[in-house]
């Protein structure tokens, strides 16, 4: 299907589903008790909450597939795309704006997906796959950022 054929698809599904209820609702409630307007505080708090409550599961084997926001949260589980979807779908239900990043070790060779949410004027790494902190992001020499709006 290709890279970004791809992020089109993941960019779709974040328009549609950062208004849909059970998105915004979960949104909300994580960010609770966060002080108001502290949003870099309010990003961490949704991306720990996708980090840590959804297990990284690997698609069929060959097939590439990407759920929806409701379905990973459902199922507890996705892979990097369903994941950063989810992420993103979070994010933007509480207007912090998103970009995708693909990444591989060759040109047209993109093998992860990761995100990035915009605090302020910087664009922060966000890789729900692995178990590190906002802020870090994989490195591979490849990369093809695709924004969501």
């Amino acid at each position: 299907m290709g890279t970004r054929a791809t992020l089109k698809i993941m960019s779709r599904l974040v328009n549609e589903y950062k208004k849909d209820l059970t998105i915004r609702e979960l949104a909300l409630d994580l960010i609770r008790g966060v002080p108001g307007k502290n949003w870099r505080a309010e990003a961490n708090r949704i991306f720990q909450f996708v980090r840590d409550q959804i297990r990284y599961v690997r698609d069929i084997q060959g097939v590439e597939t990407i759920a929806t926001p409701v379905k990973t949260l459902e199922y507890g589980q996705g892979d990097c795309d369903d994941q950063v979807v989810l992420l993103a779908a979070l994010l933007e239900s509480v207007s912090h704006p998103t970009a995708f990043v693909a990444i591989g070790y060759g040109p047209q060779q993109y093998s992860h997906v990761y995100l990035q949410t915009r605090v302020d004027r910087h664009w922060i790494g966000m890789d729900p796959t692995e178990p590190w902190p906002m802020g870090m992001r994989p490195k591979m020499p490849y990369q093809m950022v695709h924004y969501n709006r």
